[in-house]
């Protein structure tokens, strides 16, 4: 049976590395899945087809972890990985992400960190492509990349490693995930890794996975204001 859960947002994890043994062994059959499906629907533009596989493998990710928690388990889905109003630290997370990414420019111009182009920000060729994007970067992204490296893996490094572990161990695969789309330059996934520190903090001292989705979101959201201004004067 599992711990009993802490109801201040599941900062126990009663999943163990087995588990994330079995999440991580569900990404290429989701990959195949997905493919499948987006194959199946025939659709003909590279963006969209492109943009719905992704969402797709989300998708399909967050179900493996349904099945690991609430299935497995038998336990709450979303408030085991730490989805939860925070009784502190809301205003913080909620004005602290573009902060946080206007410090990351600081440093990533102080580190002279090449000028890389998203593969994801290459599919806008349109008006609605750009706020299809513009979703997927400011919202849908963050939400399952903080369920997954916050909310699922967290609680489990640092029930191993202590918080500081913890905090710093979930940031690196979350720094790798974003290695091929910056062309794996040291300074890009040095400030992502140190943003997914800051991440980690926030839902360790909230101790809510929403607080620091709210802190991803408002990071993302100032990179992507930034190049749809950009798109709109044709500067990109």
């Amino acid at each position: 049976m599992p711990e009993e859960l802490n109801h201040a947002g599941g900062e126990s994890a009663f999943w163990g590395y087995e588990d994330l043994a079995l999440f991580i062994g569900a990404l290429l059959p989701a990959g195949f899945v997905g493919a499948a499906l987006i194959r199946g629907l025939h659709i003909t533009s590279t963006p969209a087809r492109t943009l719905l596989l992704q969402v797709l493998l989300y998708a399909l990710l967050l179900g493996a972890l349904y099945f690991l928690i609430s299935v497995r388990y038998r336990q709450p889905f979303w408030r085991s990985l730490g989805w939860i109003v925070p009784e502190r630290g809301f205003i913080e997370c909620l004005f602290g992400g573009p902060l946080l990414a206007l410090a990351a420019s600081l440093l990533g111009a102080a580190l002279k960190a090449p000028q890389v182009k998203d593969p994801i920000r290459g599919l806008i060729t349109n008006p609605i492509s750009l706020v299809i994007v513009m979703l997927f970067l400011v919202l849908i992204g963050p939400i399952f990349e903080e369920l997954v490296f916050r909310g699922f893996l967290y609680p489990l490094l640092a029930r191993t490693f202590g918080v500081a572990g913890g905090i710093l161990l979930s940031a690196l695969p979350f720094a790798l995930l974003h290695g091929a789309q910056n062309q794996w330059a040291w300074q890009q996934l040095a400030m992502i890794g140190i943003a997914g520190a800051v991440f980690g903090y926030a839902r360790y001292k909230t101790r809510s996975t929403a607080a620091s989705t709210m802190l991803h979101c408002g990071f993302n959201l100032m990179g992507a204001v930034a190049y749809a201004v950009q798109w709109q004067r044709g500067l990109v």
